[in-house]
């Protein structure tokens, strides 16, 4: 039973794991990072996906958030994807609530309008040349775990049957996660829209924003554009509720589209349409002892915001060097006793509540948008004023659509700067985000000052100013430990 990876076009054998390493289920985004980061440290990883080889175009998601692009910015991709997509400095929701991304303080101060699929390729291409085995045309049918790992029972593109036995396994296979099922683990949730219409077509006229959005009466619709020339149209009307498999026609698309923003914009020679649904759901665990969910197998939302694919990015940026400990038995001076099941157990503890708050956040901005009645557009207009002109507000409105202003849980005495984002440093070694590309953790000392066996496998790097504190940074961009005084030994995380 094979599989094909998919820029090297050679055949391996899926069940080519040997046990002391990972096997990843999904190839979306979500999966391709965390391949990709984990081979990278040098674990054998398998990557499972049921689909053929190649990118598709079909893929909803379109915009990538400033933390992401932070995230691919310490892999050294950003600057590509920032070259591909359309950089929107202001992120309209409904009516007149507007984000102004240029108050953000990171590198990336605006939204990427990018499709899902470029940021896909440029994933997949990352996980071909650091090693991921790629295991296409493969279905998961059964799961079973013990002390010792994980075996993965799989069905091939021929219906043979093989099993691939590894340390730890991700699922990160989507909504109808075939890992979730196999641990047991419910998805507790609902659909929020029933009878939402994805279409890509042509436009006569061009917009007049890069990303079109608006909600009027039963009606909403939204407008993004490709870089072949198409437009990806999602639009909404309420007392159109039918099932997925209902036919659907331009015409459709265009009544939809033209009572949310006026005109259809002349749209035309659609290349696909479809009906989906959108869910609110989440798992109320992400780790079930060697088997780790990530990306929309742990949590679904509504797609206002744009915050799905970031979400499942972020996850996997927090698992990968976790689990890349685990298996080459790097447990960081510190953390948790040493003890590496601990340091798993902080994926769960750090990113379920993330999912949650994305949920919440964007049901609620969903709910707004879709406001039936007098009273709650009213209501819609007075917090998209706040939002706005509020400060405090509007900075954690910004903060959690982005990414930028999520923080982890930090031990009881720890600094204040401990569980935050890292921002990207000056430093005289380069920027942060550069320095982080090592997959390693980067203590940042004053000006001046050695470090020796005190920094463990810390890259030292120094301030570029004349600032005394000293900062560790984790793999993922976050403070693990920050002071004042030179540390006797690296205090990692959750001591």
């Amino acid at each position: 039973m094979n599989g094909t990876t998919g820029d090297k076009g050679t055949t391996e054998s899926a069940a080519g794991t040997d046990g002391g390493g990972v096997v990843v289920v999904g190839a979306g985004p979500t999966g391709l990072l965390l391949a990709g980061d984990l081979a990278a440290a040098g674990v054998p990883v398998t990557l499972v996906e049921k689909r053929a080889p190649g990118i598709s175009n079909l893929s909803r998601a379109m915009v990538v958030h400033a933390r992401t692009l932070e995230q691919l910015d310490a892999r050294g991709l950003a600057d590509a994807l920032e070259a591909k997509g359309e950089p929107l400095g202001r992120l309209r929701l409904f009516d007149r609530f507007s984000l102004d991304l240029a108050r953000l303080p990171s590198r990336f101060p605006h939204v990427l309008v990018l499709p899902q699929y470029e940021v896909e390729r440029v994933l997949e291409r990352r996980a071909a040349e650091a090693g991921v085995r790629f295991a296409y045309e493969t279905e998961v049918v059964g799961l079973t775990q013990d002390a010792d790992g994980v075996s993965i029972e799989v069905r091939g593109a021929e219906g043979g049957p093989g099993t691939l036995r590894a340390a730890y396994a991700v699922g990160a296979d989507g909504l109808r996660s075939a890992v979730r099922e196999a641990v047991g683990l419910p998805f507790p949730g609902r659909s929020v829209i029933r009878s939402l219409v994805l279409a890509d077509v042509r436009l006569a006229e061009p917009p007049p924003t890069l990303l079109t959005v608006n909600a009027v009466g039963d009606a909403f619709a939204f407008i993004a554009p490709f870089a072949d020339g198409y437009h990806r149209v999602i639009g909404w009307n309420r007392a159109r509720d039918v099932a997925d498999s209902e036919p659907l026609g331009l015409d459709e698309v265009k009544e939809i589209v033209r009572a949310a923003l006026g005109r259809d914009f002349g749209m035309h020679d659609p290349r696909w349409m479809s009906r989906f649904h959108s869910d609110e759901r989440q798992a109320p665990a992400y780790r079930v002892g060697r088997v780790f969910l990530a990306g929309d197998a742990a949590h679904i939302h509504s797609p206002a915001g744009g915050q799905g694919m970031n979400t499942g990015l972020q996850d996997a940026a927090n698992l990968s060097w976790k689990l890349a400990a685990a298996v080459n038995g790097r447990a960081p001076q510190g953390v948790l006793g040493g003890s590496l099941d601990r340091l798993l157990d902080t994926y769960h503890a750090e990113r379920h509540p993330v999912g949650k708050t994305v949920l919440r956040t964007s049901g609620a901005l969903v709910r707004l948008a879709m406001a039936k009645h007098a009273w709650t557009r009213g209501a819609r207009a007075v917090l998209a004023a706040v939002a706005t002109h509020v400060r405090p507000v509007r900075t954690k409105v910004l903060g959690t659509v982005t990414g930028i202003g999520f923080a982890y849980p930090a031990p009881r005495g720890a600094h204040r700067l401990v569980g935050r984002r890292a921002p990207d440093v000056a430093l005289k070694e380069g920027r942060l985000y550069e320095v982080l590309r090592a997959g390693e953790f980067v203590l940042i000392a004053p000006q001046g000052e050695e470090c020796g066996r005190e920094a463990g496998r810390a890259v030292v790097a120094h301030w570029a100013s004349a600032r005394r504190m000293w900062l560790l940074v984790r793999p993922d961009g976050y403070v693990a430990w920050a002071g004042e005084r030179r540390p006797t030994t690296i205090q990692f995380p959750y001591n």
